[in-house]
């Protein structure tokens, strides 16, 4: 089995995806469960993890609706207000549902400031309680704080998406390098090799130019704290879900075949507490 542990669904709404700038037209349209299925099984994947792109409880219901509707959706990573008065009530309501694994929010779109807010950790520290994990989105300019905000919470499983979206198009690396090296230490915090195509030049990519960022996050994580993600429909900004897939599965490729499970199934398996 191989899981995809970062994907997303939506119905597009310019309103709803402010995100999907006018540049992306490619993901400017709905992305649903009967466009990504046909792409799991051409590449022998199992199922994956949906993960929030918009920030409402109406989209954390949606999600899990389509995950009771497609078994190949082994989770979800939703949306709460973490810094809620109410949000042990509201963490209560959605954990119900077991196939809720995580929460999200969107921290590059925060001040620095964000992650130290005291109600947004009072949220963080509810986490544990309902046995959710946490995505930590942010870009290689948050790397510090977030840092701080992990030391803070040692017994919370956390996972960096995206390793933390380095400017791969400029070839910037010796600073995300250094930050995202402090991380090595945390050993609940694991990190995913996912979005890497979309932070390079989307037109004028290779794998070569990708391949630094992983020999070092494969250097500060280890085999044992990284999961393979393929954030489609992102993703189509720049390569097809084949191409994605191919530069991981080839870097791979001279690993024993244990450790290429781990990377490409058990730690999210493990993670997300996917049933086998």
């Amino acid at each position: 089995m191989i899981i995809d542990s970062h994907q997303h669904f939506w119905k597009y709404d310019s309103n709803k995806h402010q995100w999907i700038g006018k540049k992306m037209q490619t993901l400017r349209k709905n992305f649903l469960p009967e466009e990504l299925e046909p792409l799991l099984l051409e590449n022998n994947i199992d199922g994956c993890i949906a993960v929030q792109a918009v920030q409402s409880e109406e989209e954390t219901h949606f999600l899990l609706a389509l995950a009771n509707e497609h078994s190949f959706i082994k989770g979800v990573v939703g949306w709460v207000d973490l810094c809620a008065e109410d949000i042990e009530d509201r963490l209560k309501h959605f954990s119900k549902n077991t196939i809720l694994k995580g929460i999200r929010h969107v921290l590059e779109a925060e001040n620095l400031s964000f992650m130290s807010k005291p109600s947004f950790l009072n949220g963080i520290r509810k986490l544990k309680e309902f046995n959710l994990t946490y995505d930590i989105l942010i870009d290689s300019t948050q790397l510090t704080a977030a840092e701080i905000l992990v030391s803070n919470f040692p017994n919370q499983a956390f996972v960096i998406d995206h390793i933390a979206k380095p400017n791969i198009k400029n070839r910037e690396f010796e600073k995300w390098a250094t930050q995202i090296s402090l991380f090595g230490k945390h050993k609940n915090v694991c990190c995913k090799i996912s979005g890497l195509v979309t932070q390079a030049n989307w037109n004028n990519w290779s794998s070569e130019q990708i391949i630094p960022y992983l020999d070092h996050i494969f250097h500060v994580f280890g085999i044992d704290r990284i999961m393979y993600g393929s954030d489609w429909p992102v993703c189509l900004l720049s390569s097809t879900y084949k191409e994605q897939l191919n530069i991981v599965q080839n870097y791979i490729s001279i690993f024993s075949i244990d450790d290429q499970k781990r990377i490409m199934r058990d730690t999210a398996v493990r993670f997300y507490r996917i049933k086998k």
